[in-house]
């Protein structure tokens, strides 16, 4: 153990993960962002309390994009029966299979894919997906939506970065053919910075609305779609809108 916590502590972390000696990871941000990952955290807490209020023994989750495995843990450490891990970046597939190592949690998987690879039917379905922070660095997120709907069998979570809506009627092909908008998505340039941990793989990021994420999630086949309210101490995007979490069921 003393050599895998050697190999944490030799390590800059994006996540404040707490260790087992007591000690806790040292992050390259120096724990400016940690907010960001407790209010998810507590904000998805809440949600699954509310869903699960008999506990989470059986239950299996997916987190797609799970990059250094800070909510896989914490999903595992709450009790669920199995937790798997999904990221495109070899180096964070290795830094969750460090940190469950330490932490001692042998039920989290390890997938090293872009998530538009995976074998659906290899993958089967499970009972909570997540999509953190993972959405807006996407050209395709209509495609990612619907990817989430195939993989869950009860509860999706998902948080992203939205940007503000438009709304109105627009002629489509001729004056006598007007359809509503139901959404807006704002076109985001990463390509100078698909090296970086964060980005996206491809640069090109399609950003949405919340009229359009929402609408998108019961289009792709979720029900009860809702906005969650941010604690009162959120992290300030979260608490002003900047970003959204959102729950829905299948």
């Amino acid at each position: 153990m003393s050599e895998l916590l050697q190999q944490v502590h030799d390590r800059e972390w994006f996540y404040t993960f707490e260790l087992p000696d007591g000690s806790t990871t040292s992050t390259y941000h120096g724990g400016e962002l940690d907010a960001i990952h407790t209010t998810r955290w507590r904000m998805l807490e809440h949600t699954l309390e509310g869903v699960y209020p008999d506990g989470y023994a059986g239950l299996t989750a997916l987190d797609l994009a799970a990059h250094q495995g800070w909510f896989a843990s914490r999903l595992a450490q709450a009790g669920l029966r199995n937790v798997t891990c999904v990221d495109q970046r070899e180096s964070h597939i290795q830094d969750s299979r460090l940190i469950s190592q330490v932490l001692g949690l042998d039920k989290i998987r390890f997938v090293h894919s872009d998530i538009f690879d995976l074998d659906l039917g290899e993958l089967g379905t499970f009972d909570v997906v997540l999509m953190l922070g993972l959405l807006y660095h996407l050209e395709n997120p209509v495609g990612a939506l619907r990817l989430a709907r195939a993989l869950c069998s009860d509860v999706f979570v998902i948080e992203t970065q939205v940007v503000p809506g438009m709304s109105g009627m627009v002629d489509f092909g001729s004056y006598r053919f007007v359809r509503p908008l139901k959404g807006a998505f704002g076109l985001i340039d990463e390509l100078d910075e698909t090296h970086a941990p964060e980005a996206g793989a491809t640069g090109i990021c399609l950003v949405p609305s919340l009229e359009a994420l929402t609408w998108l999630l019961h289009k792709v086949g979720f029900r009860d779609v809702e906005v969650l309210h941010p604690p009162a101490d959120a992290y300030e995007q979260l608490l002003y809108g900047k970003r959204v979490m959102v729950v829905a069921r299948v």
